[in-house]
């Protein structure tokens, strides 16, 4: 039967010489310019009808993937990471994401076909990371991961569906977070007025500085006469590449005598709320005081070896810190205190509970810690924890109001 001449770009429907019932739906235009026209097969014209209107009403909604060889799960999630997220994302946000591909994510899930991947294979992968040893973290952020990546998938036209925003996700157990108490944060003090540095765990403690905000601290941010300091700069995790030739070293990169720094040292904040100013307490001042005197000292000892890049924690020859030795330090430190442990960023945990024992204002809080705005309330509930004292206070008040008998007229 010859099939009727319908307008350009309509869909037509026609009965074959084969006897089966065969349906044509322009859904595009392919990248040589030609329409993209999708051809369906079925046994009646009922069917065919009902194919061609479905493969109509995704092509209007924009659910139809785009032409071309179908690409394998891990072809996509190494040319995502590769060439679409490093250009555009922070260098600790991509270190992130292409550990999850290579690591996890290709060994693990890697042969299916994109446009074949369902929910049920990334929850049973998932629970096959945990089997394995992984933690839930570690598995939740590999769904991070996949999501982002698949979800660029669709806006691109090669998948119509993300298959990582149905399954549901590990489970996450909230971590209780207890902050230090003044007492311990005293002791930290106490110990740390012993070590080189000992200003950078004052900060810390003291204004909720994050490592990374602390450690790309520049002199030329802090005004000791005006009593402020500036946060606009994040030190970044060092990576190295061999910078041994001809006979290789045998180490690894970061261990190579002559290993040569791939990585900016810091980078800008990149939130309007992470860039802020805080006024820093009289104490603290003298204590910056102190170690900007110290830092002079080391200068004029250091000579020619002196490397002035600005930073106000810095070795003794003036080199930006490690943010992997800063963590030691802080470990050895609360050691030495005999104060229990805890990570590094519990730091910030104790420092903002403390502006809220003291009263501070909710719209104070959020410029001191660099929260946006946005988020501030659930930030704010998250890092401040109801201490010991408060607690006793608002029983004594809820006693004296309760129990307490009436004065007497």
């Amino acid at each position: 039967m010859a099939r009727s001449r319908q307008p350009n770009g309509a869909s037509s429907i026609y009965l074959g010489k084969d006897g089966k019932w065969h349906g044509r739906v322009t859904v595009g235009v392919r990248d040589d310019g030609k329409p993209d026209r999708r051809h369906i097969e079925r046994k009646t014209k009922a069917e065919v009808t009902k194919a061609v209107r479905e493969m109509e009403r995704a092509r209007d909604d924009k659910k139809l993937r785009k032409p071309g060889q179908s690409w394998t799960l891990q072809a996509w999630l190494e040319h995502w990471v590769e060439n679409i997220a490093k250009p555009y994302v922070s260098e600790n946000t991509y270190d992130g994401y292409e550990v999850d591909v290579r690591v996890h994510l290709v060994p693990g899930l890697g042969a299916h076909k994109l446009d074949r991947l369902e929910p049920e294979h990334l929850e049973r992968f998932y629970r096959k990371m945990q089997a394995s040893g992984s933690s839930a973290g570690t598995a939740h952020h590999a769904h991070r991961t996949i999501r982002v990546a698949l979800g660029e998938a669709v806006r691109r036209g090669h998948v119509v569906s993300n298959a990582a925003e149905i399954a549901k996700a590990p489970r996450l157990e909230e971590e209780d977070i207890e902050p230090y108490t003044i007492e311990e944060v005293r002791s930290l003090l106490v110990e740390a007025a012993k070590l080189r540095n000992s200003a950078r765990w004052v900060v810390a403690l003291a204004l909720g500085l994050r490592q990374g905000e602390a450690l790309g601290l520049h002199w030329e941010d802090v005004d000791l006469d005006a009593g402020y300091v500036r946060i606009r700069k994040n030190r970044l995790r060092p990576k190295y590449a061999h910078g041994c030739e001809g006979e290789p070293c045998g180490r690894k990169a970061g261990y190579c005598p002559k290993r040569q720094q791939t990585r900016r040292e810091h980078k800008s904040t990149k939130s309007r709320a992470g860039r802020r100013t805080i006024g820093l307490p009289d104490p603290l001042i003298k204590v910056l005081r102190q170690h900007q005197e110290v830092q002079e000292r080391e200068r004029a000892a250091a000579g020619a070896d002196w490397e002035g890049t600005g930073y106000v924690f810095a070795s003794p020859t003036g080199r930006p810190l490690s943010p992997n030795t800063d963590f030691h330090v802080w470990k050895r430190l609360l050691r030495d205190a005999g104060v229990r442990d805890g990570r590094l960023h519990d730091a910030r945990h104790t420092a903002a509970t403390v502006l809220l024992i003291l009263g501070v204002p909710d719209v104070v809080v959020d410029s001191i810690m660099g929260w946006e705005p946005g988020g501030a309330a659930r930030m704010r509930a998250r890092y401040m924890h109801i201490t010991g004292p408060m607690l006793r206070k608002v029983a004594q008040q809820i006693g004296d109001a309760i129990w307490e008998p009436p004065k007497a007229d």
